[in-house]
């Protein structure tokens, strides 16, 4: 009887453990429903508002829906993407119900190309006449890069602005292999080829730390540029201070003039309310770019560019519902085929925000791309990244545009193969056996080292890559194979540097590139369509519920992207690698943490 009542009570209390857990998930979703509905009608905007631009929301280039954030707490997904958001601060500019612009610039999460990409635009903005406040109780370095372009920056009394200089942080798992005894089997091509020294090194090699020195050389120029519009001291002036550390404080920052004031939250909203129109005893009316995206159109026209999106890594296949962002070479040809044979569509903008992946993936992308080229215009916009496979894909547009900021090139390629003979060996006491009627029929196996034989094959495989590798930018940028090696060897560049080398025909963000298919396509007036379209709340549950995702690991996975942080990018760029060993990749060095 004591046995039944411990099993009875055990179960009673799964169940009702699940009964809560299921409750939540409904809850979530239907508040996701609810908000899809609610997001769909056009939002009111009411007289004397300020459009807010909270830049610790993550940009993307296609806004994804999280319906999961609601129930784990965690931080939501992009909901505007980086075009619609370029348009809605155009679209304000003329609005009347629109005075100004409010930054709230505490952290930002997005990268050097897409915080540069905002900034311009609101460098626009300015141009007519209102005003572009920014406040924060502490300002990230990155996140004063943009706040910089503000009229005025307010900062708490005893909150600081963060001007430090830049550094690059990369995780190496050399040290932890060697206590595992798992013995990485490396190939690759270009000394710069840095993707794989995390696992083959304990720290950067000089080649890959020259090349980390050199581009932040010139993401740090445009970082003094910034400073020293919004201050009007001289650059040398502003990295000497840095270098001696001089940036401390509040009174500091009021000092070197880099805030115009300091202010607590409520002396900062009285102030808003001022420059408004707002009664003192009044609330604000603040616009999100959420609320205002709803209110974008285009004027009706028969001639469409394409903007054709391609982010994330590029994998080979197709991508599931609870995928993250990808460029999955079977979904993404498809939407390729789409725009090709769309007649109305006159031109495409390849936007491309990606660190590169697989090289079969980025090859057959880049044929459908070359079969698209033969029927319309093409154009590329580089976002934060357009690197190894996403520079790939890139190379033969009629005209690619890069951001100064944009991490660019990376012509190199790797693969790489783990020998876990010895862990399970030594650690765990398994032992392995095979019977084989050929001496390479159980290649690529992870018990036990490849012979000399099969490594020799497999180099030979990444060289012939590479060699394709640098046969497409050869023909795509017409230059020659040898002076691509001399570019490529897996090292990036800046867009400005990228420039310089004729790997990019010009510097400028997704304004530039579409005004270029325009008039490459000989129209003047046109809309603008986006592929792949944005899935919605509702489109993205019923594709888990068809799929059968919606299970406990997505819960695991948006926990762990809560713990995380910025760091979840790495693990999931290093978990895609050790899932897909067997492949040769054109990929970009670990996502370079550069702040």
């Amino acid at each position: 009887m004591k046995d039944f009542f411990k099993y009875f009570f055990a179960s009673l209390l799964a169940i009702v453990v699940s009964g809560i857990l299921l409750m939540l998930v409904f809850f979530g979703i239907m508040g996701a429903l609810a908000s899809s509905v609610t997001s769909s009608q056009v939002a009111v905007i009411k007289s004397n508002s300020i459009l807010e631009i909270d830049l610790s929301k993550p940009i993307s280039e296609i806004p994804q829906a999280n319906i999961l954030s609601a129930i784990t707490g965690g931080a939501p997904a992009a909901e505007v993407g980086l075009f619609e958001i370029m348009s809605a601060i155009e679209l304000a500019k003329a609005d009347e119900n629109i005075k100004g612009i409010y930054i709230k610039a505490g952290n930002n999460n997005n990268g050097w190309a897409t915080s540069q990409q905002l900034r311009k635009a609101l460098e626009g903005f300015k141009k007519s006449g209102k005003f572009i406040y920014a406040y924060a109780d502490g300002i990230a370095q990155k996140a004063y890069y943009v706040a910089s372009v503000a009229d005025s920056v307010f900062l708490n009394p005893i909150g600081n602005v963060e001007l430090k200089g830049l550094s690059t942080n990369i995780m190496f798992y050399k040290g932890l292999l060697d206590k595992l005894e798992v013995e990485p089997e490396i190939f690759y091509c270009g000394k710069f080829k840095s993707a794989t020294e995390p696992i083959r090194a304990y720290k950067m090699t000089p080649e890959n730390r020259a090349q980390i020195a050199a581009y932040q050389k010139d993401l740090w120029s445009e970082m003094l540029v910034a400073v020293s519009e919004h201050t009007k001291m001289d650059t040398a002036t502003i990295d000497s201070l840095v270098q001696k550390g001089a940036i401390q404080t509040s009174t500091d920052a009021i000092q070197y003039r880099l805030v115009d004031g300091l202010k607590y939250k409520d002396e900062m909203e009285q102030l808003l309310k001022a420059k408004s129109g707002i009664a003192a005893d009044k609330d604000l009316n603040f616009a999100s770019l959420s609320d205002y995206k709803s209110r974008l159109s285009q004027k009706p026209s028969n001639n469409h560019i394409a903007l054709l999106i391609a982010e994330g890594s590029i994998v080979d296949g197709r991508a599931g519902a609870n995928s993250d962002a990808v460029i999955a070479s079977e979904d993404f040809i498809k939407e390729i085929r789409r725009v090709r044979d769309d007649e109305n569509v006159k031109a495409v903008v390849l936007r491309v925000n990606s660190p590169g992946g697989s090289a079969l993936a980025s090859e057959n992308i880049l044929r459908e791309l070359q079969l698209l080229k033969a029927k319309k215009k093409l154009v590329t916009s580089m976002g934060d990244y357009a690197a190894s496979g996403g520079y790939y894909i890139a190379c033969q547009s009629d005209s690619v545009f890069a951001m100064p900021n944009t991490i660019t090139g990376s012509i190199g390629v790797f693969g790489i193969m783990m020998n876990t003979q010895k862990l399970f060996n030594n650690k765990l006491g398994i032992t392995f056996d095979v019977e084989k009627n050929a001496p390479m029929a159980d290649m690529g196996q992870m018990n036990r080292p490849f012979t000399e034989q099969e490594r020799n094959i497999i180099q030979h495989g990444v060289d012939t890559i590479y060699s394709t590798f640098k046969s497409r930018v050869a023909a795509g940028r017409n230059l020659s194979m040898e002076y691509v090696d001399s570019v490529g060897q897996g090292r990036v560049w800046t867009g400005t540097a990228a420039l310089g080398l004729n790997l990019v025909d010009g510097l400028g963000g997704l304004d530039r590139a579409l005004k270029a298919a325009a008039k490459l396509a000989g129209i003047s007036e046109y809309r603008v369509v986006t592929f792949p379209k944005p899935t919605s709340d509702i489109e993205r549950l019923l594709k888990m519920v068809n799929g059968k995702e919606l299970n406990s690991s997505l819960f695991a996975k948006q926990m762990i992207q809560n713990e995380l942080g910025y760091s979840f990018d790495a693990f999931q760029q290093f978990k895609l690698l050790m899932n897909n060993q067997n492949q040769i990749w054109t990929m970009l060095p670990f996502l370079p943490d550069t702040k």
